[in-house]
This record gives structure tokens, sequence and C-alpha cells, in this order.
């Protein structure tokens, strides 16, 4: 397996370095996050970023996108991640993406994906219903009736939940809470009426919201795979999404890092430049080092994915833990070695310890994953 780029790999990721430092670089997600954005991202960079084809990273050529793989969508997603980059990516293009294309039918796909490649649809999945990530509590409910199903429940954290087109919402159809049996997968619209949409304000101005269902009224057509057997779809895509997430967060630690260093190189103490202090020198080798290790990590599980491994759920795990980890020791470290100037607004440095720590929660955090880790192991 190898663990580096190949040449096309590394031109996709090239030009979405170029790309966002020119469109969006930190000051993009300032201007955002300060000006009551509606959607919470700019839809103009959106369109940009679809014509450039990065929404239909993960789709078919069929329905129009261009199956470059994980490791395509992972090398852009680490740079996004390096300028805060606020888009309807992960949600959309990995997420929405993938969901459709592992459990749509033939119309679903021809029906939406054409859609969200050129990005006229964004999508939001709404999965969790507690504090912690936990796929197998869904207590939210959907009860057929005739032709229809109707869907009741609350839903939270949902990732760009609030401006996407189409939610993909997890349901009971059968069975007892965290019962892996008996859940199914529906597609609503947003602007379904008996669906309350509220946006979230959180600590990282990453776009989420909370959703409440009353009496939904959805179509059996709106059913996204098999009734009662989408928990091995929804693991399925939420291992992709936690490699997806954790190439997000290797930028972010990359990036808080590269910060640090030119901190280092021009803040000076008793007359000299602190960068030149032993004990400053130790801390910087050790998140060095564990930078490159998430790398190969990061790396690893995209490939998996890809050649569609049978080990992908545990390298999968494997990363998310290790990122989760890396970027947590990065982010502290360098607000710490910018002193009390680092968690000010004026410096950039703690916007990446914002955005860490709400990433190491997105579907399972570092002691969720070195738990399941140790069972997919069979430890």
């Amino acid at each position: 397996m190898a663990l580096i780029l190949n040449e096309e790999q590394q031109s996709l990721k090239d030009i979405a370095k170029d790309f966002l430092e020119k469109n969006a670089p930190v000051t993009h997600f300032r201007e955002i996050r300060d000006s009551a954005n509606e959607t919470g991202y700019s839809q103009e960079l959106w369109k940009k970023m679809a014509e450039l084809g990065w929404a239909g990273i993960l789709v078919s050529e069929e329905y129009g996108g261009f199956e470059f793989g994980m490791m395509g969508m992972g090398g852009i997603l680490e740079e996004t991640g390096k300028t805060l980059t606020p888009s309807p990516l992960f949600s959309t293009a990995v997420l929405g993406a993938s969901l459709l294309e592992i459990a749509g039918s033939d119309s679903q796909k021809s029906n939406y994906l054409p859609k969200l490649v050129s990005g006229e649809l964004t999508t939001a999945f709404a999965l969790e219903e507690g504090s912690h990530h936990n796929p197998t509590n869904i207590t939210t409910s959907a009860k057929k009736e005739g032709d229809n199903f109707i869907i009741n429940g609350k839903k939270t954290f949902v990732i760009d939940g609030h401006s996407a087109n189409l939610i993909i919402i997890a349901t009971r159809t059968k069975g007892d809470e965290d019962d892996p049996n008996g859940i199914s997968l529906f597609c609503v619209d947003s602007d379904n009426k008996d669906l309350k949409v509220v946006r979230q304000s959180m600590v990282d101005s990453r776009n989420s919201a909370e959703l409440e269902l009353k009496n939904v009224t959805v179509s059996k057509e709106n059913l996204l795979g098999d009734i009662h057997n989408a928990y091995s779809v929804i693991e399925n895509v939420l291992d992709i999404a936690r490699v997806a997430i954790a190439a997000e967060m290797l930028g972010n630690a990359s990036k808080a890092f590269e910060i640090t260093l030119d901190y280092l190189k021009e803040r000076k103490q008793f007359g000299v430049l602190i960068g030149s202090f032993q004990a400053l020198k130790h801390r910087a080798a050790e998140m060095y080092s564990e930078i490159e290790l998430t790398k190969s990590a990061v790396v690893s599980a995209m490939n998996a994915i890809d050649e569609k491994s049978n080990d992908t759920a545990r390298l999968s795990s494997l990363c998310k833990f290790k990122a989760c980890e890396t970027s947590h020791l990065v982010s502290n470290e360098s607000v710490q070695m910018h002193g009390g100037v680092g968690v000010t607004d004026e410096y950039d440095v703690g916007l990446f310890l914002k955005r860490s720590r709400v990433a190491e929660q997105v579907f399972g955090n570092a002691d969720y994953h070195v738990d399941r880790y140790a069972t997919l192991s069979e430890y």
C-alpha cells in the first residue's frame, strides 16, 4: 500500500491549495462568521468548487461525477482544513454523495446525483440523537401508513442541516433503541412543512442544526435502500466520513503547526528568539512527529477505502483516533506557545483550536475509536 499520493492525486491537491489560498483564506472564514451569513458559507464560492468538480469526486461517471476516490477527496479536505473554508463539501460531497451512491435506487441516483455534482443540490445527514456519537441509538420513528411513512423524532448536530436542500434521516422502523436491526433511511426535502430546523451556533462556527420532525409524511419512494437494513450502509458511509474529517483535521493541525513555527522564529523574550529555547524545540519536534504519523494513518485509510479493503473499518477508526489525538495536542501546544495572545480573536491560531475541538466529536471522538479499534481487532 502506497503511503504517498500519485501524480494525479498530488496535482488535484496542489490545485485545491492554490484555489483556496486565493479564494478562501482564513480572512474569508472570518468574513462569513462575522457577517451573519444565512447559509454559513459563500454560495458563489461553492459554485466555483462545484465547477472544479469537487462535488463529484466520489460520484460515478454515469451520474456526471469523476470517481476520483477518497485519495482525491482527502487531499482537497486537507487543504480546506488549512484555511478553515466554510462550505457544504463534507456534508454534500462526502456524506450525501456516499449515501446516495451506496444505498440509492437507480431513479434516486438519476434524480439527485447530477444535481449534487453541479452544486445545485446540497445535503445533510441526520443521524445523531444524543450528546455522544452512537450510530445505533435511533429513536426517531418511521411508521408505515399505506404507501407513506410518518416520521417523528428529534436529531442533533446535523452538519449543514439548516442550509441543505435534501436531508437524509436515519429512523427506526422496527426493533428497540440501540438495536442495529430495524434502522431505515429516508430522503426528506428541507421545505417539508412538518420539519422544524433550528440552526445552532457552534464554537468553531461550523454549520450545524437541530431537527424536530412532527408527523413528517414521506412516500415509500423516499426510502433510501432496504427497509430495516440501513445499519450496514450507515457504518460504511461513516467510515468514509471519519477518514474525510480526519483528513481535514490533518490539514488543521499542519497549518496550526506552521503558524506556530513562524511565531517561534519572530517572537523575542529576554532579547532572544523563543524558538531558540530547548524546551520549545522539543515540544515542536513532538508536534512534527505526531503530524507525520497522522499523515500515514490517514493515507492508509484513504487507500483502504479506494481499494475496498476488508480492513477499512479498522483503519478508519485508527486514523480518526490518531487525528483526534494529534489535532488536540497541536492545537493546545500552538495556543500555549503563543502565550496569552493565542486565545484572542486577533490571532488565527485560536480559530484552529476551536475547529479541532468540534471536529474531534464528529462521528466519534478518540475514546470511541480506540474502543472500536480494539473491538474490531478482537481484543
